[in-house]
């Protein structure tokens, strides 16, 4: 397993625009073409806080190629980072979030196609809130949602003349979850929907390549964009082996490892 040899693209800004994130509705359906399906798997990760700076374990066996981003800057700016990797790589991964003193919380198997995206659950906003993130002008914003959750929503086109290979893009999202048959409380919830173009990051994939998306730095502030989707103030009980003490309840980061499992052309 492993990737195809990768043509060089044009850097994901000049593909991917805000409007192109959004959902594609109406009779623009029509220009697609008919699509393949894509098979993900999302692994969530949970790791001390006071444990960050090992994540450069993980971070060093992997690759900033062939990684592409709307705005680079802000990306960094609301404390996002991602690596490329393959699936041979994941003991080397797995063992080295262990060695943070992490666990694996959940797996959660995602199919795309591309008219619609699939979003994975991060956390949820019981209240309307303010949260400050960095837009593509590279200037602080603010933004008020909620009640919802934020999301990691997934979208993957096909490559058109190669077999094999999607293109992936990922970004956050305030979404109000859940699905609605009834066309009007649908297109109202989407009206609601938020969607952070600036933290987007997207790349060609192949079965078994795999991406981990983590934070940069300390984000342990739920007011900014980065604290929401990577820090966990309510913390999670971590039990350390080589203290064989009980466990204990200690703020948490999340680190998520995307994996390519399924092309179907």
């Amino acid at each position: 397993m492993g990737c195809r040899a990768r043509e060089e693209s044009p850097p994901i800004w000049e593909q991917v625009k805000l409007g192109d994130i959004a959902p594609v509705q109406g009779d623009q359906q029509s220009g697609i073409a008919a699509l393949k399906t894509i098979s993900f798997d999302i692994h969530a990760f949970e790791i001390p806080e006071e444990n960050l700076e090992e994540l450069d374990n993980v971070w060093r066996t992997l690759a900033p190629e062939p990684l592409r981003y709307n705005n680079y800057r802000a990306f960094r700016a609301n404390s996002f980072a991602v690596r490329f990797g393959q699936v041979q790589m994941w003991g080397q991964i797995r063992d080295a979030l262990l060695a943070a003193g992490g666990h694996k919380v959940m797996t959660a198997s995602l199919l795309l196609t591309g008219e619609q995206a699939n979003d994975f659950a991060v956390t949820g906003l019981s209240s309307r809130r303010g949260i400050y993130y960095v837009a593509g002008d590279d200037m602080r914003h603010k933004v008020n949602i909620g009640p919802g959750a934020i999301a990691l929503r997934l979208r993957a086109e096909e490559v058109p003349g190669l077999r094999g290979l999607c293109e992936l893009v990922v970004y956050p999202v305030f979404t109000l979850g859940g699905t609605s048959p009834i066309p009007q409380l649908q297109a109202r919830a989407k009206s609601r929907e938020f969607q952070f173009a600036s933290a987007a990051f997207g790349l060609k994939m192949a079965r078994g390549d795999l991406v981990v998306l983590g934070p940069k730095k300390y984000a342990n502030d739920e007011s900014t964009l980065g604290g929401l989707v990577f820090f966990k103030p309510e913390g999670s009980l971590f039990f350390s082996e080589a203290e064989r003490k009980p466990p204990k309840l200690k703020p948490a980061l999340r680190v998520f490892v995307l994996v390519c499992t399924r092309i179907t052309d």
